[in-house]
């Protein structure tokens, strides 16, 4: 988001919602003292004017409808791109935004990832800092087959452009069965691992639907799993590899208990946890998370808030 994009998000939430200067700055991570210049500059080069007419508007409205809807303490909403191939992209470049005003703000000193194109492209877009007391920690074991769903290389590259430290989750996002999984976590390392995992200051996953789109699914499902048996189960999708039904309850299944990543009740006592679903076919795991408050912050496109809020 450019500055031009931040002012015209500022002056819109003070003229046509009502909010302070102080909720403002809480809202988009700024200071009380740069939202005054905002809104300044604002009314001074007749930004208001231009930017409310626009694509822009609706999005900023569409955030605040579902941050009262939801209970949401932040919603990150993008248009919706002709060409969905690019989707990934503007997701990208508007967490990165927000992430840059976000870490420094809260001073966030610890940073939970996941995997996902929407992750990899992030790490593209964000702004270096040099912040070396940060850890960026493994959420969830993984597989090595692309960048995309590599978490080694999604910790890394997070890792790398905040100047901070490298905590792996060494594990596959599956054990061999339910068995196998409590022998893994009930070793002391993991155990450590994990408790370490489910106290950091923020926490950012993408949800993955039940299709071939889903790289989960196309490359990650144990043996002998397939959709249509996730499907047949209820399953509308997964976050962090844990599959839930249209409630956001987790399916019975016995995937959910091979997954190496925290519990939800464990995650959803991160304070700040970021959650992004964009595209048509995540809407119904989107709308489950939102379901169950797993998320405080949601990162989409406009299509589909459009379709949460009806």
């Amino acid at each position: 988001m450019d500055q031009n994009d931040l002012m015209a998000r500022a002056a819109w939430l003070y003229h046509m919602e009502g909010l302070t200067q102080a909720q403002i700055a809480d809202r988009l991570n700024l200071t009380r003292r740069r939202v005054n210049e905002m809104l300044a500059t604002a009314l001074r080069d007749r930004v208001v004017t231009i930017s409310f007419n626009g694509i822009l508007a609706e999005c900023a409205a569409l955030e605040s409808r579902l941050c009262e809807r939801f209970g949401l303490e932040g919603a990150i909403v993008v248009p919706t791109p002709d060409d969905t191939r690019q989707l990934h992209t503007i997701l990208g470049r508007a967490a990165a935004n927000w992430f840059d005003r976000f870490i420094v703000t809260h001073d966030i000193g610890s940073l939970g990832v996941g995997w996902g194109t929407t992750l990899r492209e992030t790490v593209h877009f964000m702004t270096p800092v040099n912040r070396p007391h940060m850890e960026v920690h493994s959420m969830m074991g993984g597989l090595t087959h692309g960048s995309e769903i590599n978490t080694f290389e999604i910790v890394r590259g997070f890792a790398q452009v905040l100047s901070g430290r490298c905590q792996y989750l060494v594990a596959p996002i599956y054990a061999e069965s339910a068995e196998s999984r409590e022998a893994i976590i009930s070793q002391t390392v993991f155990r450590r691992t994990f408790d370490t995992i489910c106290n950091v200051d923020l926490a950012y996953l993408s949800v993955g639907d039940v299709s071939d789109r889903s790289l989960q699914v196309r490359y990650g499902l144990p043996e002998g799993v397939t959709a249509p048996d996730l499907l047949a189960h209820g399953a509308v999708g997964d976050i962090a590899g844990r599959y839930l039904d249209e409630r956001g309850i987790p399916i019975d299944h016995p995937i959910n208990a091979q997954v190496l990543s925290p519990e939800l009740a464990d995650f959803a006592r991160i304070r700040h946890r970021v959650v992004a679903g964009g595209g048509s076919h995540k809407i119904d795991i989107v709308r489950a998370v939102l379901k169950q408050g797993l998320a405080t912050v949601l990162l989409t496109d406009s299509a589909n808030a459009q379709s949460l809020l009806q």
